[in-house]
């Protein structure tokens, strides 16, 4: 009996442990590079594609494409904290890609409006410093020039200008300005990081924020054209962001809202659109790095620093006389 019994139990072991239901595949949520998410089952992996089963439907995601992939149900890892470079600029690390409503809430602060008594631009904070950055041709032959700062408070936003700005540096070649706001407050600003414009790719979702004719905290969205497109010996973004006047100095963002590019200019006439060009984020940062090379000097007129060519050697030379 007690055998008859253990077959039993032992048969009845075995037929549960061969129906038993196969361990739930994994849930995971994949954020893409164009900032779109999505959730489901991983069914299977390879190399290059993922297999997710949406319940519905099973999607093909190639993972080139693929920005982050976390588990659903488990704590979202904290992004690590901006560490600074090895100069002006700040970078971030594994920044959250976000789609661009959330991003301009992320970021929108840190773009500012530059104002001259010729004109005004735009330009972005890039550190706690009070560094701007913008375009040349923004301001120059300007002296006087203010930054206009949209902070958002209980009910609406607070404009606030700061009146005292120094130039630092600027390059007419590549079309870049460094400004600082002369007020202690400017440590209270936020601020962008700087992201490696090497690593945009053709199709590439990207966004701007400036003040076109003056419409100030203004947002507008493209695709990357062209990563490196030559103009006047370098090299521009090509995306079709619309950049208008006003949007000059104005940053390009990514998903991850980090600065790609500094817009610049446009392509303009009839039947001409979504002609738009930035300055790499990699110039900007050579040029940061470089600054003193570029240093803006109010008693000289040429500034950055230029120097006389040497005195040619047949004007400082006595004539020699003549052989017999």
């Amino acid at each position: 009996m007690i055998k008859k019994w253990t077959q039993v139990i032992g048969w009845a072991l075995l037929c549960s442990a061969t129906n038993a239901p196969a361990a739930p595949a994994e849930a995971v949520k994949l954020t893409l590079k164009n900032g779109a998410a999505v959730q489901g089952q991983i069914l299977r992996e390879r190399d290059d594609v993922l297999m997710l089963d949406l319940g519905f439907s099973v999607l093909n995601i190639p993972r080139a494409e693929i920005a982050s992939q976390e588990k659903v149900g488990e704590p979202k890892q904290q992004a690590p904290t901006i560490a600074q470079n090895e100069d002006l600029y700040y970078v971030e690390p594994n920044r959250e890609v976000l789609p661009v409503d959330k991003n301009v809430l992320r970021v929108g602060e840190s773009v500012v409006q530059i104002q001259t008594a010729s004109g005004l631009g735009s330009g972005f904070i890039i550190n706690k410093l009070g560094h701007v950055i913008t375009n040349q041709h923004v301001i120059s032959g300007e002296r006087e020039i203010s930054v206009v700062v949209y902070r958002p408070k209980a009910g609406g936003l607070e404009k606030q200008v700061f009146p005292k700005v120094k130039i630092i540096a600027m390059n007419g070649f590549l079309d870049l300005a460094i400004l600082q706001i002369d007020d202690p407050a400017a440590e209270s600003l936020p601020f962008v990081p700087v992201g490696d414009s090497d690593s945009l790719t053709q199709g590439q979702s990207v966004f701007a924020i400036g003040s076109p004719l003056g419409l100030e905290r203004s947002v507008s969205q493209g695709i990357v054209s062209v990563r490196a497109r030559e103009t006047r010996g370098a090299w521009s973004i090509q995306s079709t962001t619309q950049i208008n006047p006003g949007n000059s100095g104005g940053p390009l963002f990514n998903a991850r809202g980090e600065v790609v590019g500094v817009n610049n200019m446009k392509l303009a006439g009839v039947g001409v659109e979504g002609l738009g060009f930035s300055i790499p984020a990699n110039l900007l940062k050579q040029f940061l790095k470089n600054r003193d090379a570029f240093a803006f000097d109010p008693r000289n007129p040429n500034s950055g620093f230029r120097y006389l060519s040497p005195p040619s050697p047949a004007k400082t030379q006595a004539p020699l006389p003549p052989q017999s």
